[in-house]
């Protein structure tokens, strides 16, 4: 239902991640190579990031236009540059509002949240405080409740509440990059300088890896580990 995108390490502008890539978010609004659900992702964009100045607040720029339409974020996007950033392209669900408050990246304290998927937004916590009323806006609302910390609890516990469920989760705080596998694509690019999760890769670079389904991602301090969900099969 959309594509997203999550980078840990050194510095890195939005247009090197987001824009010139060949086959980067700005080519998967209109020409995904490997969505499963839905043909291009027209239904918003949405760039989230953490000051290079060491500020805890993550900031945001999103839209409920799509990526290729947006000549303003174009210009601007190669002196935005950041460590840590979560940016996604949407493919609404059917019956969700199209707004950029329903558009990723969602902001939960100082975490920064995605969702690749579709939930039934029964199955999710009342209490939450989401700021829409679209499934993936509560989602990212509830996990924030719970704690990101049980990110991996809440998607095990969401899916067997859902089974029709797709839950792949990016969550950010700077310091940390989480993502999930449940019912979509995730590719990892480990190099040098940092990690990349994206829904699939936005090159050919050999090195980019395919993780399972129904695995959790962790980057931290430079370290990545890939475990799997309970329930997972």
């Amino acid at each position: 239902m959309c594509r997203h995108l999550g980078w840990l390490g050194s510095p890195r502008s939005l247009a090197e991640l987001m824009l010139d890539p060949p086959y980067g978010l700005l080519v998967q609004s209109y020409a995904p190579r490997r969505q499963q659900h839905g043909l291009l992702n027209a239904d918003g964009w949405g760039a989230g990031f953490f000051d290079v100045s060491g500020s805890g607040e993550p900031r945001r720029w999103r839209s409920a236009s799509p990526l290729w339409s947006d000549t303003s974020f174009a210009s601007v996007a190669p002196v935005l540059s950041s460590h840590c950033v979560v940016a996604a392209v949407r493919s609404a669900t059917v019956g969700m509002p199209i707004e950029a408050s329903a558009t990723a990246p969602f902001a939960g304290g100082n975490w920064l949240l995605s969702h690749n998927g579709v939930v039934n937004r029964a199955v999710l916590s009342s209490h939450a405080k989401a700021e829409s009323v679209c499934d993936s806006a509560i989602l990212a609302a509830t996990i924030v409740e719970h704690g990101v910390d049980s990110l991996a609890e809440v998607i095990v516990e969401t899916a067997a509440a859902d089974p029709q469920a797709r839950l792949n989760i990016l969550a950010a705080n700077g310091s940390r990059l989480l993502a999930t596998t449940w019912g979509d694509t995730l590719s990892m690019l480990h190099g040098a300088d940092g990690v990349v999760l994206a829904s699939e890769p936005y090159d050919d670079d050999p090195r980019w890896i395919d993780i399972p389904d129904r695995h959790l991602v962790d980057v931290h301090d430079g370290e990545v580990s890939v475990t799997a969900l309970e329930g997972s099969r």
